[in-house]
């Protein structure tokens, strides 16, 4: 299974440049409707996390919509649970790699957007991401909508979720004053 990953990976990263020449725009889009709805707020702390977030948006896309012919993916829907797991090392790769592939969305859309640093706001828009992505592969033929693939980007999100949370800094009681700095 680690082969097929590796290899997997090995390929994807062929749609990095152009992930990543469409991320640019994306990114400044992004960046100018957060500075437009969260005036003054325009700083690296923001830019640098939701430009990052808007690369990375468009790398997801580059990868999951432009690596694969249209119509190469014609079969419609797989609505079973768990129905890609254990069938072959093949499948099991897949259900890793989707995993993986929103782990970075789940860490870059709760460093980006302060709403996305709850757990459950952050779980439900990698899950409607997750949806979007699948039912546009469905309409445009280059992929299986699969709720195994919703449900793995669903655990990648709440992973890279989890990672934040456990690395981002953490802002302590600002408007406490230190013990030194009380009256006596």
């Amino acid at each position: 299974m680690a082969k097929y990953i590796y290899s997997d990976l090995v390929d994807a990263m062929e749609y990095l440049p152009f992930g990543v020449s469409l991320g640019i725009p994306v990114a400044l889009l992004l960046i100018w409707l957060v500075g437009r709805t969260e005036k003054g707020k325009k700083g690296p702390g923001v830019v640098i996390p939701v430009g990052l977030y808007g690369i990375y948006l468009a790398i997801l896309l580059a990868i999951t919509f432009f690596s694969r012919e249209h119509g190469s993916r014609t079969g419609g829907m797989d609505l079973t649970l768990f129905s890609t797991w254990g069938i072959n090392e093949r499948n099991n790769a897949f259900v890793i790699e989707n995993i993986l592939l929103f782990i970075p969305y789940g860490i870059l859309c709760s460093w980006a957007f302060r709403w996305a640093r709850h757990f459950l706001c952050c779980l439900l828009f990698g899950a409607a991401t997750s949806v979007a992505v699948e039912c546009l592969q469905l309409v445009t033929g280059r992929g299986y909508f699969q709720i195994d693939d919703i449900l793995t980007n669903i655990l990648g999100t709440v992973a890279g979720f989890l990672i934040f949370w456990i690395f981002a800094p953490k802002k302590r009681n600002k408007g406490t004053p230190k013990p030194d700095t009380l009256h006596e």
